[in-house]
């Protein structure tokens, strides 16, 4: 399981942490990534980390705001993000990749159930 936590409501400009914390098995061998899905609109990669934690990957519209990293003792992925825009709310979820992981979501094998950001003044 995992269980994503640390959205919450933030002015534009601030900072938030996501954690998701993996429970029920380990995934120090699977690729971690987060994924968001604003109102209205398709669920999008954000950032991807592998599991040697050796490569990241972000989409564009996060780059230089945004990073992933992981804890592998802890089973923990981050995600800090900051300079928050307006256009980053949205429902933000971890998943984990065990092969073929890509910024494509149908390659990610589980899912959290998602934290909401709101970035508003």
């Amino acid at each position: 399981q995992l269980q994503a936590s640390g959205g919450g409501l933030v002015q534009p400009g601030g900072s938030l942490r996501l954690s998701c914390a993996a429970s029920g098995g380990t995934f120090s061998r699977y690729d971690m990534g987060w994924f968001r899905q604003a109102p209205g609109k398709e669920r999008e990669f954000v950032a991807r980390i592998t599991w040697s934690s050796d490569t990241t990957r972000y989409a564009d519209s996060v780059k230089g705001r945004f990073t992933i990293s992981r804890d592998t003792a802890k089973n923990t992925v981050y995600l800090q993000m900051n300079s928050l825009k307006p256009e980053d709310t949205g429902v933000y979820y971890c998943a984990a990749c065990r092969a073929l992981c890509t910024s494509q979501e149908r390659f990610y094998d589980y899912w959290g159930q998602g934290t909401q950001v709101t970035v508003s003044s």
